[in-house]
């Protein structure tokens, strides 16, 4: 299909739900083939699990940020 100076293509709404794809795709070129994949966020979630963590105080530090030894210069 056309779309102004490019060519576009359509995946049907089963393509589109069988491989949870929604809104925005990684598209990957290998040799002569395009690979499209749904976009994934590896840190999807994290805000609500940083939070639960707080409320349950358990988002302290377990070893100190800056070493005794550690220089600045």
């Amino acid at each position: 299909m056309k779309t102004g100076n490019s060519k576009s293509l359509q995946l049907s709404k089963a393509i589109l739900k069988e491989n949870d794809i929604k809104e925005k795709v990684e598209l990957m070129l290998k040799e002569d083939r395009i690979i499209i994949v749904p976009h994934h966020h590896p840190r999807k979630g994290w805000d609500t699990a940083f939070r639960k963590m707080h409320r349950k105080n358990d988002d302290a530090l377990i070893m100190d940020d800056v070493f005794p030894d550690e220089t600045f210069e």
